[in-house]
């Protein structure tokens, strides 16, 4: 039995190393999951990790290393992922929030506030596949001008969503929709911006087990090439983007140059601007849809 909780969490720590997880990662998860069942931030258990464990401990924490041996993500485990500063209720049903996905949020507030403010000026996005929410909440809570609505086939990432707007405070300025990407959306819209799945289906086996065998795999592949959702949303946005307007997408590595030739051929928009994310890989493709366009 460990004597204390440093020992324990040591002991953790080696056992996800084991199981194939780097080290680094199975020190910060050993200690996020003893936090977790103890209900303790960083400093609290900081202060405690020579005190043996309270009594209730042990089973509880070899619960959930057992659960992430078998590589489940940290975030199914704990239910809840960070994202912009803000705490989102993660389950199953949606992809867990990435922080290379933030600069989608990044680049839609910086467009959100260059563009021109008329008098009552209340700005329309639109978030497609929006999953826990994350984009449509994070925007919605650093742009208290904007109105959202938040797309998803799921009903259960819907159901994810909807608990987090409400949770965050931003539910009022969000209508959630349950539909194919922008099938029976109606009206023209400022922005509209998307994490959409884009992983090749080939690229399956490469994947890590955290994301091959928990995550929700219609969020994830895109088809033969991961372009596919890609290419259905592309005509169906620029049907419902106003002159002007802007198309905010990520995509995966090595697929910036396809996307530039598939958006080419769309004579109503021009690629903006592709972002690299802190890997230097292009993440986030921005197109302006053209002011004559209608």
């Amino acid at each position: 039995m460990d004597n204390t909780l440093q020992q324990a969490i040591v002991r953790a720590r080696e056992r996800l190393v084991r199981a194939g997880i780097t080290e680094r990662d199975a020190d910060l998860d050993a200690r996020l999951l003893a936090r977790h069942v103890l209900g303790w931030d960083a400093a609290r258990l900081l202060v405690a990790l020579r005190e043996p464990p309270p009594a209730l401990f042990p089973a509880a924490y070899e619960d959930v290393i057992a659960r992430r041996e078998w590589r489940e993500p940290v975030a199914y485990i704990t239910g809840t992922r960070e994202f912009w500063g803000l705490p989102f209720d993660v389950t199953p049903d949606v992809l867990v929030p990435r922080p290379e996905t933030e600069l989608l949020v990044e680049m839609a507030v910086e467009i959100l506030a260059r563009s021109p403010k008329p008098v009552a000026w209340s700005p329309l996005v639109i978030d497609v596949a929006t999953g826990s929410g994350c984009i449509a909440i994070a925007v919605a809570h650093s742009c208290p001008e904007v109105h959202v609505i938040a797309t998803d086939c799921s009903a259960a990432a819907l159901g994810v969503a909807q608990r987090n707007a409400v949770q965050l405070g931003v539910a009022d300025r969000i209508r959630f929709l349950e539909t194919d990407l922008l099938a029976g959306v109606q009206g023209q819209v400022d922005l509209v911006v998307s994490n959409p799945p884009y992983v090749p289906d080939e690229d399956a086996a490469s994947l890590a087990p955290e994301v091959r065998d928990f995550e929700p795999h219609t969020a994830l592949f895109g088809g033969t090439d991961g372009l596919a959702i890609i290419e259905r949303l592309l005509p169906q946005a620029l049907d419902r983007i106003r002159p002007g307007g802007y198309l905010l997408f990520e995509c995966g590595e090595g697929q910036a140059s396809a996307i530039e030739e598939l958006i080419s051929r769309e004579p109503a928009c021009t690629i903006i601007d592709i972002r690299p994310d802190l890997q230097g890989i292009p993440r986030a493709v921005l197109v302006q849809v053209a002011e004559g366009h209608s």
